[in-house]
C-alpha cells in the first residue's frame, strides 16, 4: 500500500508502481477527501489512485519527475488506468516557498510549474539565491510580483501545506521523499 525510497531504489519504485497499478487495475476505489486542494493528473475517475509526497528541494523527487513518471503517464495515466495527485511535503523553508508557489498559479498552469521546477531544480536551488530564482520561475508561469507576496503572506496555505504533510508522516510513517500511496 505504502513505501518510501531512497537514492537506490527509484527504478525498483517505478516498476513496484507500474506492477501495482496493473494489479490494482482491478478496481478499489479510494477518495481520500482532505481540506487540501488536489490536483489531479489523468482522468480524475480512474479507477487506480497513485499519491506521490514530493518536495521541490528534493532531488529523488525531480529524478522521478523527470525520468519516471513520464512513462507512467504514458502507460497508465493516458490509458485512463491511473490519476496521479501530487501533494507537498516540503522538509525546509526553500521547498515550503516553492509550494507554496506552487498552488498560487493559476490551476490550469499547475502541471507546467510543477514540471518546471522539477526539471529546472539544480538550478534554482544550488543557485545563490534560491528564493529569488523561485520568483523568476514564478513570474515565468505567470504571477506577478504583487501576487508573489500575497502568496508568501498567506499563512492559511503554509497551514494546509504543513497540516498534509504531518498527516503524511502521522498517517502513514513517512519520513521522506519521494513517497508514494496507491488506492
Amino acid at each position: 500500500k505504502l513505501f518510501m525510497c531512497g537514492v537506490s531504489l527509484v527504478k525498483k519504485i517505478a516498476r513496484f508502481i507500474a506492477v501495482a497499478a496493473v494489479v490494482l487495475f482491478a478496481g478499489f476505489n479510494a477518495n481520500a477527501e482532505t481540506e487540501y486542494k488536489e490536483h489531479v493528473v489523468g482522468n480524475a475517475d480512474a479507477p487506480v489512485t497513485l499519491i506521490e509526497y514530493a518536495s521541490y528541494t528534493c532531488p529523488h523527487c525531480a529524478d522521478f519527475h523527470n525520468d519516471i513518471l513520464p512513462q507512467i503517464k504514458k502507460d497508465f495515466v493516458d490509458t485512463g488506468k491511473v490519476k496521479v495527485i501530487f501533494r507537498d511535503f516540503p522538509f525546509e523553508q526553500i521547498g515550503a516557498t516553492a509550494a507554496m508557489l506552487s498552488r498560487c498559479v493559476e490551476p490550469s498552469r499547475f502541471d507546467g510549474f510543477n514540471s518546471l521546477l522539477m526539471q529546472q531544480q539544480a538550478n534554482w536551488v544550488s543557485s545563490k539565491n534560491p528564493i529569488e530564482a523561485l520568483f523568476k520561475l514564478a513570474k515565468l508561469a505567470g504571477l506577478s510580483q504583487e501576487k508573489i507576496d500575497s502568496c508568501l503572506a498567506d499563512e492559511k496555505l503554509l497551514d494546509k501545506i504543513i497540516a498534509v504533510r504531518k498527516e503524511a508522516m502521522d498517517t502513514h510513517g513517512f519520513n521522506s521523499t519521494p513517497s508514494f500511496l496507491i488506492n
